[in-house]
């Protein structure tokens, strides 16, 4: 057997120098381009290439790293991913060790990451999608639906009204000053939803009353936040199409999808319970149609997230598309494509911007509204509609959580340029500081309880129980 294999192996090595001899005489075209033989074909493209894979292993190994310490702190592991990025970017590595930054991020790997962290958020956004259970939305309680709604429209309002404050001072003339209240008001109002359903899991309180509650209010918010920032990129892209065009297409798109889109879905996720597995084929279709919702949402102009959440929220939540979707995309969202978007976002925050005392009073401000409209609406409206004071202001503290969702929001306001630099490195201080707050103080309303979980305390027993929701 050995000396079969041998004798193969001489056999094609003789025929190989055979059409070598053969083909040496033989003369090719000339180039009709530059040279792209050898060496110089790699160049530039090769290096940046190189630049990008160590970026990932940087970006990927620190994520994990302050991941787990903050959530060793009892913080979720998103905080540490995303300040992570922000260590990664020019506000820390880059003032500290330059050369290293230059190394690891160059500028030239920058459209690559934008790229992947642009993929990473439309899959992010079609997860969540799937596991938003619109049963709640329709079956919510009164209390539920002030709750949510006043959560949004009072820090909308304060943040449209912080803007007479700020534009002239951090904004530039070719921004309509209503374009720029507007994307204030939707920036004060995002909640995160994947956050704050990750912290009650953590505490054990998703099964509560409050925490029904709140991922009740979270998921509504979410919803109608997404829908005003559709608006306000509309409102944005108008000096191409106009508003009201824009708009209109919207609703169209909308009533396209669960109209036509939804039944097809509906019927190959019954298709796909019956058979008791998820094939490659149905998988396909699913993706399929994920990308073709994004691309056309990106082609009305309301940026791809909506159409890749969508699509998401018309798949049954309960279906194994569902499930095994979720089980199957989720680790490489989470682990690869989401702290590329963190370390993106770091790379464009330059914390250096904010300068002199001014600014940083500015700074605090935007946190201090951030944190009166989304916890002060939040609080009363919870205690208007019967909840205790204890029960209200934790409610109040969970709905002030932005992390993920309020960068995803900021992003798309740089890249739309309705915000500056320095406003954008302002609002990233302000995502992540109203994120951290959250853990410490629910643990502080919850230790002063005498209940062992908001569950127990009287006043909220009646409350309805909107069902787990699935954090990871």
């Amino acid at each position: 057997m050995a000396l079969a294999y041998a004798a193969m192996i001489a056999a094609a090595i003789l025929l190989f120098f055979f059409i070598r001899a053969r083909g040496s005489s033989l003369v090719a075209p000339a180039p009709s381009g530059p040279v792209q033989f050898g060496s110089h074909a790699a160049g530039p493209q090769g290096d940046t290439f190189l630049h990008v894979l160590v970026a990932m292993v940087a970006i990927i190994v620190t994520a994990r790293l302050l991941g787990t310490l903050f959530k060793y702190l009892r913080q979720p592991p998103v905080i540490g991913e995303v300040i992570a990025g922000i260590l990664l970017g020019p506000s820390l590595l880059g003032r500290v060790a330059p050369a290293a930054f230059n190394y690891l991020l160059p500028a030239s790997v920058a459209p690559y990451l934008s790229v992947l962290a642009q993929v990473g958020v439309i899959l992010f956004m079609f997860l969540i999608g799937l596991e938003l259970d619109t049963a709640k939305l329709r079956h919510g309680t009164h209390a539920t639906i002030a709750i949510s709604h006043a959560s949004i429209v009072v820090p909308f309002l304060l943040g449209s009204a912080l803007a007479l404050w700020i534009y002239p001072q951090l904004s530039s003339r070719d921004v309509p000053f209503t374009v720029f209240a507007l994307f204030m008001g939707v920036s004060m109002s995002v909640t995160a939803f994947p956050v704050l359903a990750r912290i009650l899991t953590d505490r054990g309180l998703q099964r509560t009353p409050l925490g029904s509650i709140a991922l009740t209010c979270a998921a509504v918010d979410d919803v109608t936040a997404w829908c005003l920032l559709a608006f306000v990129v509309s409102v944005v892209e108008a000096r191409i199409g106009g508003a009201a065009h824009t708009v209109l297409l919207t609703l169209a798109y909308i009533v396209f999808v669960f109209v036509v889109v939804r039944p097809l879905i509906v019927r190959l996720a019954r298709a796909v319970d019956a058979k008791g597995r998820l094939t490659q084929t149905a998988t396909s279709i699913v993706l399929v149609a994920f990308l073709l919702s994004a691309l056309a949402t990106e082609l009305i102009g309301i940026h791809a997230i909506f159409g890749a959440f969508l699509l998401g929220v018309v798949v049954p939540h309960t279906s194994l598309i569902s499930r095994e979707l979720t089980h199957r995309l989720e680790d490489l969202v989470v682990i690869l494509l989401l702290p590329i978007f963190f370390a993106f976002t770091g790379m464009r925050t330059q914390i250096g911007l904010v300068q002199g005392t001014r600014q940083w009073l500015v700074c605090g401000a935007i946190m201090a509204v951030a944190c009166a409209g989304k916890f002060g609406g939040s609080l009363a409206a919870a205690r208007l509609t019967g909840l205790p004071w204890r029960e209200s202001s934790a409610l109040g503290v969970l709905m002030n959580t932005r992390g993920l969702m309020e960068l995803i929001v900021l992003n798309i306001g740089l890249d739309l340029r309705v915000l500056s630099p320095t406003t954008f490195a302002m609002l990233v201080l302000m995502a992540v500081v109203t994120t951290v707050m959250t853990a410490p103080i629910l643990h502080f309303l919850e230790k002063g309880s005498e209940a062992a979980t908001y569950g127990a305390v009287p006043g909220l027993a009646e409350a309805p129980a909107a069902g787990p929701v699935s954090a990871e």
